[in-house]
Parts: C-alpha cells; structure tokens; sequence
C-alpha cells in the first residue's frame, strides 16, 4: 500500500524558512519521480517543485530561487526546503507521486507576522 506522510509545516514570519520532509512506504521510492503541490485557501491546487528519479528539478516561476526540492532515496523521503517565504506561500502542502497519482494528507504552512 502505497503511503505518503508529509510534515515540517508551521508558522513563520515572512522571510523566515521551512524545511517540509515526506516519507514514502509502499514502492520502490529510488525508481519514481515525486512531486511537491500546495493548496491555498479558495486556490486550485498548483504544483510547486518536481524531482525526477534521477535528481533533475523543475520549480514554478513563483518559488524558482527561493524552494529548493532534493531526495533521500536511502531514507525513502523527498525534502522542500523553503527560503525567504512571502505570506503567499501560506497554504497547505502536498507530497505526490505523480506516476502512482498517490498523495499525502497534507502538512499546513503560514507565513505570517
């Protein structure tokens, strides 16, 4: 059973950083892509960072130079590390594998003085 648990999210003041981590069990984690997504309030889901299975990265235009996606494959977990966060940046943040089209629950963030 594939299981994906995110954590790491809090609150922040702005410019502050965040380090989200998200554990997979269930597959063969080193073989996959995985994913970041986030939520705001009345917002469409909107992916956030992408790490192939061989460590290539892919960011939105809105958190290029400040997040920055990596992978444990030893430890089975994909890591966000979040920089200068802006209050935008509040919103709840998913793990996904987008070959499985697995989520995790999800873990909040706010930045906010």
């Amino acid at each position: 059973q594939v299981q994906l648990v995110e954590s790491g999210g809090g609150l922040v003041q702005p410019g502050g950083s965040l380090r989200l981590s998200c554990v997979a069990s269930g597959f063969t984690f080193s073989s996959y892509a995985m994913t970041w997504y986030r939520q705001a309030p009345g917002k469409e889901r909107e992916l956030v960072a992408h790490i192939s299975s061989g460590g290539s990265t892919i960011y939105a235009v809105s958190v290029k130079g400040r997040f920055t996606i990596s992978r444990d494959n030893a430890k089975n977990t994909v890591l966000l590390q979040m920089n200068s966060l802006k209050p935008e940046d509040t919103a709840v943040y998913y793990c996904r594998n987008p070959n499985l089209d697995s989520w995790g629950q999800g873990t909040q963030v706010t930045v906010s003085s």
